[in-house]
């Protein structure tokens, strides 16, 4: 559904250690995610049937964080908004035939995220 938090991210520079305390506490399954280019584990809650979450392995190349992610109809067009509304763009991908995303930071420089799914 377009506008709601529809994925989050856990960034850390201990992935295994953050599979152990969310699996534990909250029974959240794991798997390697075999199209990232990088230690990415998507998360599935509960009896769900599909990922709704990852962990980030960063090794250490930033500080740790917990993000949550909005889907929107439109990457490019938020990104213009969020910028009129006083907020900042972090960090964009714009992709015709893979998932867009951005990075951004609402007015208290909290950062959050935006995606659209893959085409098709």
């Amino acid at each position: 559904m377009l506008n709601t938090v529809a994925w989050f991210e856990v960034g850390t520079d201990d992935p295994d250690g953050a599979q152990r305390f969310y699996g534990d506490l909250f029974g959240w399954t794991f798997a390697s995610d075999p199209k990232a280019p990088m230690d990415y584990r998507l998360i599935t809650q509960g009896e769900g049937d599909r990922p709704s979450g990852g962990v980030y392995g960063s090794k250490g190349e930033f500080p740790n964080y917990a993000i949550f992610s909005v889907l929107v109809e439109d990457v490019e067009a938020t990104c213009a908004k969020v910028e009129s509304l006083g907020g900042k763009v972090v960090h964009k991908v714009i992709s015709a035939d893979d998932t867009s995303f951005a990075y951004l930071r609402d007015v208290g420089d909290n950062l959050f995220g935006v995606f659209t799914p893959p085409a098709g």
